[in-house]
């Protein structure tokens, strides 16, 4: 183990880990890897996660924190909400190709820690489900949309699109065709939506 000058925060025990993840995946990957590359001991990584598990939930939250906050800015400006909602939905979808082309390697070891990490990922879809019920709700407020239980509007919405967010589908998301694609499912659900 090399002596380490800095002092152990969770920040740095969480970029160590995404390092460790990157190099070895998920299902090599271990605590003592981690902490080798920080050169400490494992148990001064437990001294901040009491276990993998809760290590894997604190690096997938952190992989989805970036995307949360750009939208929560978006959905609660003062534009008009269709405008809002198609800014939303295209920043979304924007985000999640950005992180499927730029890191690869993180983005297939986050698809498997997602499985694991359900509570970050649960967590992080009814965010992102509360930003839209704000811009359906503030759509209705201002008579620009008609939708009787914003709740189940919002749900729709994340669901109708999830073709366009849901890593599932990354393979899809650099097609020529997708974007056009998008577009259409877009524009036919703000149709929806009008009052």
């Amino acid at each position: 183990m090399a002596p380490t000058d800095s002092p152990l925060t969770p920040e740095r025990i969480l970029e160590a880990t995404e390092d460790v993840l990157r190099r070895y995946g998920p299902a090599k990957a271990t605590v003592v890897d981690v902490a080798r590359a920080l050169g400490v001991s494992h148990g001064s990584v437990y001294r901040h996660f009491r276990t993998k598990a809760a290590l894997r939930e604190a690096v997938a939250g952190r992989w989805l924190a970036p995307e949360s906050g750009e939208l929560e800015a978006i959905a609660d400006g003062e534009e008009p909400a269709g405008e809002r909602l198609r800014l939303w939905l295209t920043t979304l979808f924007a985000a999640k190709r950005r992180r499927a082309g730029d890191d690869p390697e993180l983005f297939a070891t986050f698809l498997e820690l997602a499985r694991d990490a359900s509570t970050a990922v649960t967590c992080h879809v009814e965010r992102l489900v509360a930003q839209l019920e704000r811009v359906v709700v503030s759509g209705v407020r201002g008579g620009e949309f008609a939708a009787p239980d914003p709740a189940a509007a919002a749900r729709a919405l994340w669901d109708a699109t999830a073709r366009f967010h849901d890593p599932v589908h990354a393979g899809e998301w650099q097609k020529p065709e997708t974007e056009r694609e998008f577009h259409e499912v877009l524009d036919l659900l703000l149709r929806g939506l009008r009052a």
